[in-house]
This record gives C-alpha cells, sequence and structure tokens, in this order.
C-alpha cells in the first residue's frame, strides 16, 4: 500500500497548472469537461502511442472528412483505413467506424454517458472511457496511459514494476482517488493536466522537476529517485524477420497494371492493401523462393522473380522486419483471394486510391521515381 499524499491538494495545483501551461489543440475548443464526445473519442484514440505534433494534422483531417459520428458510421471502411494511413494501429480505426455504426443503431447517435456502456463498444477500454466521460461529460472518472503513469509511480515514489497487475491496480486506484478529491466537474481538467504533466515536465528522460507543480509532494523528487521511475519489466528481445514482397507486372516493369492484395479483416493490418509476399522461412532457399512460395500459398499463381526494387526496415511494437521487394510477373494461373480478402489489377497511379501499410507505401514512393533511378531488369 502506498503511503497516503493530499489528493485534493493535487487536484487544486493540476488545475491551475493546466489552466496556465496547456496546450493549444483542436480537440480543445471547449473546456474540460464540456467537449464534445465524438472529437474527445477520435483525439484520444489517435493519441494513444503517437506524438501529439503527428495527430494534430491527422485529427484536423479526419474531422473535416468525418465531422459526426453520423458521418464516420455511414462511410466505407476503405476510405476509413485511407484516413487513417501512416497512424499505426489499423484495429483502432476499424473499432472506430464499427463502434460508430453501433452507437447509430443501438443508441440513437447519441455517445453513451455511462462506463458500463461504453466500455461494450468495440475499441473503448478504460483508459478511453475515462477520457470520455471526464472530458466531455465532467465525471469524475480516473484515466491512466503512459504519462499518467509516469506521474503517479513518481509521485509516489513506487519501487514495483508498472507493468505488474497489482501496481497497475494500485496505480488506477490512486488515479481513482485524485479525480474524487476533485471539484464537481473538473475531473476532466485534472486528468488532462495530469497528461500533460508526464508528456511536458514529468517526461521519461531528464523530467523537469523545477518546473513541477507538484515537486514538493513527490516522494521520487524527495529520495532522488525519479530518474529510475516507473520501474519497468525488461523486455523480452524483439524478434526480427526477413520478409519479401512481390510487385507483380502483368505486362513489363513499371508497364501496365500491377497486382495488389487485400490483407484478411480479423489480423495485423486488416482491410489494407499490399504487394503479396510473407516471411522468409528456413525451409526457403532465399527470398525468391520465399516469394514463390508465399504468392502460390496466397494468390493460386506461380511467378517469376525478376530485379530487386528496394528494402525497407520497419519495427512494430512486438517484432521487426526487413523487407525486400522484388519485380514479378506471372508464368501460370489466375490470382485467387485464398491467403487474402480479395486482389486487384491496378495502375501505378491509382494506386493512392487504396489504404496501405506505410512498408508498402515506401515501396511506391521508389516505383515513382524516375526510371533512370530505378533498376527494372
Amino acid at each position: 500500500m502506498t503511503s497516503n499524499l493530499p489528493t485534493p491538494s493535487i487536484a487544486h495545483r493540476l488545475i491551475a497548472w493546466h489552466a496556465d501551461q496547456q496546450r493549444d489543440l483542436p480537440w480543445r475548443a471547449a473546456p474540460a469537461g464540456q467537449r464534445d464526445a465524438y472529437a474527445v473519442w477520435i483525439s484520444e484514440i489517435m493519441a494513444q502511442q503517437t506524438r501529439i505534433a503527428t495527430v494534430i494534422d491527422y485529427f484536423t483531417r479526419w474531422m473535416a472528412r468525418f465531422p459526426t459520428l453520423e458521418s464516420l458510421a455511414e462511410a466505407d471502411q476503405q476510405e476509413v483505413l485511407k484516413m487513417w494511413e501512416g497512424l499505426g494501429y489499423y484495429s483502432r480505426a476499424r473499432n472506430l467506424h464499427r463502434a460508430a455504426q453501433v452507437v447509430m443503431a443501438e443508441y440513437g447517435g447519441e455517445i453513451p454517458s455511462s462506463r458500463a456502456e461504453l466500455l461494450k463498444l468495440p475499441g473503448i477500454g478504460a483508459y478511453t472511457a475515462g477520457a470520455i466521460l471526464s472530458l466531455a461529460f465532467g465525471q469524475a472518472e480516473p484515466i491512466l496511459d503512459g504519462n499518467v503513469k509516469r506521474v503517479l509511480a513518481r509521485l509516489w515514489d513506487m519501487d514495483r514494476s508498472i507493468d505488474e497487475t497489482a501496481t497497475t491496480n494500485e496505480l488506477w486506484r490512486l488515479a481513482g482517488e485524485i479525480v474524487r478529491a476533485t471539484p464537481a466537474g473538473k475531473a476532466g481538467e485534472v486528468n488532462e493536466g495530469l497528461m500533460e504533466l508526464g508528456g511536458l515536465v514529468c517526461t521519461p528522460q531528464n523530467p523537469r522537476c523545477l518546473l513541477c507543480p507538484l515537486a514538493d509532494l513527490c516522494q521520487a523528487a524527495r529520495n532522488g529517485t525519479q530518474s529510475e521511475r516507473p520501474v519497468r519489466t525488461p523486455r523480452k528481445r524483439t524478434p526480427h524477420y526477413q520478409v519479401a514482397a512481390a510487385v507483380i507486372w502483368e505486362d513489363a516493369p513499371l508497364q501496365g497494371r500491377l497486382l495488389i492484395a487485400q490483407r484478411p479483416q480479423k489480423g495485423m493490418l486488416g482491410g489494407l492493401w499490399e504487394f503479396p509476399g510473407g516471411k522468409q522461412e528456413p525451409e526457403d532457399a532465399d527470398l525468391p523462393a520465399t516469394l514463390r512460395r508465399e504468392i502460390q500459398e496466397e494468390m493460386a499463381v506461380e511467378i517469376a522473380v525478376g530485379a530487386p526494387i528496394t528494402t525497407v526496415q520497419h519495427a512494430y511494437t512486438h517484432f521487426s522486419i526487413t523487407l525486400h521487394a522484388f519485380h514479378a510477373r506471372i508464368v501460370s494461373g489466375t490470382p485467387q483471394a485464398i491467403g487474402c480478402d480479395d486482389w486487384r489489377w491496378t495502375t501505378l497511379d491509382s494506386l493512392d486510391e487504396y489504404p496501405f501499410p506505410v512498408t508498402d507505401q515506401k515501396i511506391i514512393a521508389v516505383l515513382r521515381e524516375p526510371s533512370d533511378t530505378l533498376h527494372i531488369d
């Protein structure tokens, strides 16, 4: 059990500090606790594990295209994914789309104002529910993201890993104590203040303790352990894979149409389009052999693999890849949707109509380079 700190004082200081120091962001058009629930929802989903500077442009474009929950619900999923293209974590976009449809069908288009009902919606967990309830409806509901965990772990100088369930539960309890000690309707300001404090002052490295409104209450600052908090469980080594992708041309490379495949809805990058291919397996003699096997399994065609196009390095949350792209052509068979949801012949100029992962966008950029800089034999 953590020692007591004056939670009413913490709340009061956060409100005052946030009023003076908060950033001017497009989703903060109204005071915390009085905001449009839809805008709060979109901004919070976008901001998870994403830099705020990146979110600003995405949020602005999204709200211009889908200004209301109804407009999002009525949109085609491919357009939703295209608007999300480049943000990563595409299941969040799919969940937003599906949840908007559920709210329209089951709640008359009104986003629920109760935790129990919010948690029933696809993609909404405890953090997002707390953000919507406090920032839009002024309810004394806590939030707990990476920034808030760090602030609380330092305030209470926790020497246990914040990755452990017991520690997470304790952090939720402390966050709840703080918002319940807040004046009525001010929980959103406190929650946002905690997030801003973690983002601007109580940073992962080199926290700016001299500027912190809670410095004299912070037990880690008092004990000189702020650089050691929060404690994290050491991560396992991230696996790395060699992956091959085929840019399959109907005619010669960079002439005519090329083949793209849509990833299955369930699974990583679901619903996005890609140049087909897959991970190199131990039995594959080389990367061209990987491509021939993968395309046969995925689309039931045999291909001839041509010249390499480019190599892309990319890191996901739990693994990283080196993606090798090659020109290719079909030598027998007709494409079939076996390991993919759909396939399509399209042109290089028309690829912008489809949502692609960032790795494939890099391949497209290389394909569009002047031909004298791109080896196509």
